[in-house]
């Protein structure tokens, strides 16, 4: 059983930055896609970011690409979500989440919301205007 555990959220103006990490129980996490989903009070989940378990190929929501840069370090069981120029719909909690399983359309389970299979708690990220 992985444990995923997120962290890095706070409060933060419009236009600035913060980096979530997502951090990973057991070494079998790096055998496995992992991505960011985002979930505003009053709204539904919504997918954030992807990354392929070797690192090599990512996937994004429209809404963040050009702002939002996600990346992991294998060695330290650790994916991060690197966010620039927020804006106050920005506004979340940031969940870290993974399937158990792999898939040569790894990025699918992601971008449709469906097939994860480890969630971490969350992290809040307020973006003030």
């Amino acid at each position: 059983q992985v444990q995923l555990v997120e962290s890095g959220g706070g409060l933060v103006q419009a236009g600035g930055s913060l980096r979530l990490s997502c951090a990973a129980s057991a070494r079998t996490f790096n055998n496995y896609a992992t991505g960011w989903f985002r979930q505003a009070p009053g709204k539904e989940r919504e997918f954030v970011a992807a990354i392929r378990w070797s690192g090599g190929s990512t996937y994004y929501a429209d809404s963040v690409k050009g702002r939002f840069t996600i990346s992991r370090d294998n060695a330290k069981n650790t994916v991060y979500l690197q966010m620039n120029s927020l804006q106050p719909e920005d506004t979340a909690v940031y969940y870290c989440a993974a399937p158990g399983t792999r898939s040569s359309t790894w990025y699918v389970p992601f971008r449709d919301g469906v097939g994860m299979d480890y969630w971490g708690k969350g992290t809040l990220v307020t973006v003030s205007s």
